[in-house]
């Protein structure tokens, strides 16, 4: 009985074993299956890969035999304007630069349209400043040493022009406005700016203006700043002037300086005083009762206009345009007219 039960024991244990090891057999056959899958597939990538490497390399090496024989180039700023497509143009504004300022030098003009016709250059442009309270100052002087009628004609023949300058009425077109241009029919010997309202305090603004025009309507060897409080010696001024035909950079008068006025409701104050300095002195500049500019510092002045500064008084903001230029200061006592000296150009009305 024991001997049956011993042997129904060892033979149960045979059939486990041998249960187990086929259980075992199976997982190991389909580790094996999932293992070679696995190979197979990671070495078609990495053949790909490698393929795909080799292709690139294929590329580079022709784009470099391509480019064997080229020298590396460092890239400078005319390349990079050739580039953006801007080489030309910086070219042609360097060019309209370098043309300008010798346009400029040359004594170049804004206007041919009004001058004179014929090519030999007036020895003058005279502006006597006037106002619309001035017209028997103005006979007066149309009496003694302004020509006037035929007169005026022919020594703008001889190459001097003379002309009353004046600007319009804060109320264009009114009874003040009407007066001049009336007086200017009968006596055609004004120069009216349109562009500047008259006004005391405008003077300096004038005074821009004036010489601004002059040169666009005339091409003078000089132009002269006159005013009507003075009386001239027209024949002297020709005569110098005509002593000094050619010269360029001149910058003729009674040249003075003095103290800037600081102190508001004093006769002369000066605004803008600080501009001038701790000493507070003005430099020098020719006074404004009568002074004369050469073409080419008229020509600055009416180029330069809307940058250029002006100050409370004409002859300051005139004299502080020439500071900045190569012009040359003449000194003439006989510009002083407030003095008595011989042979002066002028003398108080």
């Amino acid at each position: 009985m024991e001997i049956n039960s011993l042997a129904s024991t060892m033979k149960h244990h045979h059939d486990y074993n041998r249960r187990w090891k086929s259980s075992k057999s199976n997982k190991t056959s389909k580790t094996s299956i999932f293992l070679a899958f696995f190979s197979c597939f990671a070495w078609l990538y990495v053949a790909g890969r490698l393929w795909q490497d080799a292709e690139n390399r294929m590329l580079l090496t022709n784009i470099l035999n391509k480019n064997s024989n080229q020298v590396p180039k460092v890239l400078t700023v005319d390349d990079k304007l050739m580039v953006l497509g801007c080489k030309d143009l910086s070219r042609r504004i360097v060019e309209v630069e370098m043309d300008l300022t010798l346009a400029k030098s040359q004594g170049y003009l804004k206007k041919k349209n009004n001058k004179q016709q014929n090519d030999r250059k007036l020895l003058a442009v005279v502006g006597v400043f006037t106002g619309f309270g001035s017209r028997l100052r103005r006979n007066t002087f149309r009496g003694s040493w302004m020509p006037k009628g035929d007169a005026l004609r022919k020594l703008e023949e001889k190459g001097v022009v003379i002309r009353f300058v004046i600007g319009r009425s804060s109320n264009r077109g009114d009874s003040l406005d009407r007066i001049i241009d009336e007086e200017n029919r009968m006596t055609k010997d004004f120069l009216i700016l349109d562009n500047h309202e008259e006004a005391q305090e405008e003077l300096p603004r004038k005074t821009k203006i004036f010489f601004s025009t002059a040169v666009e309507n005339w091409d003078a060897e000089f132009y002269v700043k006159v005013d009507d409080s003075i009386s001239l010696d027209l024949d002297g001024l020709i005569a110098y002037l005509e002593s000094r035909r050619g010269q360029n950079g001149v910058y003729i008068g009674c040249m003075k300086s003095g103290e800037v006025v600081n102190e508001v409701g004093k006769p002369w104050y000066e605004p803008e005083w600080w501009k001038f300095g701790d000493s507070k002195s003005y430099f020098r500049h020719a006074a404004g009762q009568l002074f004369v500019l050469s073409h080419n510092l008229a020509q600055y002045i009416n180029i330069n206009s809307v940058s250029l500064k002006t100050y409370s008084y004409d002859d300051t903001s005139v004299g502080s345009w020439m500071m900045g230029l190569e012009a040359k200061y003449i000194d003439d006592d006989r510009f002083c007219c407030s003095i008595s000296t011989q042979d002066k150009m002028c003398s108080l009305a």
